[in-house]
């Protein structure tokens, strides 16, 4: 694989770790409970990290890289398409929110929120809006994560290798 298109997987795995940083931050320093479309978001971000950090390691020829490329898109497509369900829900609560529902039961007795409770248990309700930079909630700045990350992934799905 190209120096330039590994780097890559280098700086979406950076860029997930960041994202799940700030997570983190955020919920045991500022005091935001995670709902849980912020879990299924985390959950991506952690699968698109992982598919990003092997693709690194493992540094495969061409088929190798576009098969890393092409599973980090869907799952990067897939944090984008419930970052953008869940921003849809802050601004319009009465479609439904997500206090305690099924969702919230299914995923909390899911292994990862019993393996690490604080990054994947779900406790918060969805449609409240808790913190916003530059005007944009979570779920926005989420979605804008994703699609970048999407759109990297899409070109080591598709790029030549080079040199």
């Amino acid at each position: 694989m190209a120096r330039n298109q590994r780097l890559l997987f280098l700086g979406i795995f950076l860029a997930c770790a960041g994202g799940l940083a700030f997570a983190l931050y955020l919920q045991n320093v500022k005091y935001l409970l995670p709902c849980p479309l912020c879990v299924v978001q985390r959950m991506a971000y952690w699968l698109v990290g992982l598919t990003a950090l092997l693709a690194f390691l493992h540094n495969p020829p061409t088929l190798g890289r576009r098969l890393y490329g092409g599973v980090a898109a869907v799952l990067a497509i897939t944090g984008a398409a419930v970052a953008t369900h869940h921003a849809l829900l802050i601004r319009r609560p009465e479609l439904g929110g997500c206090r305690i529902s099924p969702e919230e039961t299914f995923l909390n007795s899911l292994p990862f929120a019993k393996w690490w409770p604080g990054m994947f248990e779900a406790n918060g309700d969805c449609s409240v809006v808790t913190w916003k930079f530059l005007s944009l909630a979570l779920p926005d700045w989420s979605l804008i994560c994703f699609v970048l990350i999407a759109a990297l992934a899409i070109y080591l799905l598709v790029a030549r290798k080079r040199g």
